[in-house]
């Protein structure tokens, strides 16, 4: 038989071992669906099961994240509660200033009193002050009378120098005498008069 009478038998052959294997392989992928649709339910089952026990509120996962919840929870109410009572603390303080703050008519009167009381305490430094000058004109009076008589004593004439330890013998407790107001004295000689260095402390001309 000639090549090209055998030729469209090969052809034949070649076309029919091809559908074969396309048969075949059809068959395989007919099996494997129907493996598939057989084990799909149960894979399905088993996942529902497993997503079921990991959703479980038992799983040790799970009781981590709700104890680690919980205790969120509990510092975030302690941190609330620390807030209120700070804010109470806050508010009490702040009533206090308020009442503390007086009204303007209360505030003038304070300052009217204050004034008073200024005025009370500059009459008193001046009354203190003119108490002290005639205390200290009085204490002239007596060193002068002392220089007098120990003068005549000692028959001393004008001009004559005298010293305390000369006339604290003509004093109460042979004490001389010093100025109520811190000044100092001055007694001069007989016949010029004793003197005060503060203002105002002096015998009249």
């Amino acid at each position: 038989m000639s090549t090209k009478a055998l030729l469209p038998w090969i052809v034949v052959l070649v076309l029919l071992a091809g559908l074969g294997l396309l048969f075949s392989a059809n068959q395989k992928q007919a099996a494997d669906l129907a493996r598939l649709q057989t084990e799909t339910p149960e894979k399905s089952r088993a996942a529902t099961d497993e997503a079921g026990k990991a959703a479980a509120p038992g799983s040790p996962d799970e009781l981590a994240q709700l104890r680690k919840d919980r205790e969120d929870l509990l510092r975030l109410r302690n941190e609330i509660r620390q807030l209120k009572d700070e804010n109470q603390q806050l508010a009490k303080k702040l009533t206090a200033a308020q009442q503390a703050v007086p009204s303007p008519d209360k505030q003038m009167e304070m300052q009217k009193t204050m004034a008073e009381v200024q005025q009370l305490r500059t009459q008193a430094a001046q009354a203190q002050q003119s108490s002290q000058a005639a205390f200290c004109v009085n204490n002239l009076r007596q060193i002068e009378g002392a220089k007098q008589q120990w003068a005549l004593e000692h028959n001393r004439p004008a001009g004559s120098l005298v010293g305390v330890q000369d006339l604290a013998p003509y004093f109460p407790n042979k004490t001389f005498p010093v100025c109520p107001g811190g000044g100092a004295y001055t007694i001069n000689t007989i016949g010029l008069n004793a003197m005060c260095n503060l203002p105002g402390h002096a015998l009249p001309k």
